[in-house]
């Protein structure tokens, strides 16, 4: 049976779905060389165990994966709803919004077809620019929880309505 490292090496797209406060060590343990090249689809969000607090508030997890293997293409996106929206866009009551963030052009286009395919047409998909503009997303997590609350249920995203 291969282990994670072996895995990652023969992957073309890797996703992180770890708790945030963990992936990096997590992703040290598979090791830089065998992501290197590797286009790493971030979905996660560090927060403190009461869900009151970001473990990198002045930054994001994406950069802090981008800055440890910097040979691996990471792009955030699908951290700003929870999994059922994430993989059943069309569950929701109409279109909602999904980001992209990376410093690869080529990683967030793939990542483009990828979400697609999860249900994410072209016209939901924003492209809010490079790895720090993850922090935007990544820090949504606690309007999330207010949200949610609000709600009364987790599962909802957002749309963002441009002037007309």
């Amino acid at each position: 049976m291969a282990g994670l490292s072996e895995t990652a090496a023969h992957a073309e797209v890797l996703v992180n779905a770890t708790p945030g406060n963990v992936s990096v060590e997590l992703l040290r343990s598979i090791g830089a060389p065998a992501l290197s090249g590797t286009l790493l689809i971030d979905v996660g969000v560090g927060m403190s165990d009461d869900y009151s607090e970001l473990s990198h508030p002045n930054s994001s997890l994406a950069e802090q994966i981008q800055a440890a293997f910097p040979q691996t293409r990471v792009v955030k996106t699908l951290c700003t709803m929870d999994s059922t929206a994430m993989v059943a866009p069309a569950s929701l009551e109409g279109p909602s919004t999904v980001f992209l963030s990376g410093d690869d052009a080529e990683a967030k286009r793939t990542t483009g077809r990828l979400l697609t395919d999860l249900g994410w047409p072209e016209s939901s998909q924003l492209d809010i620019g490079g790895i720090t503009s993850a922090r935007g997303q990544e820090h949504f997590a606690l309007l999330f929880t207010g949200i949610a609350n609000g709600l009364g249920s987790h599962t909802f995203n957002i749309k963002v309505v441009p002037l007309s």
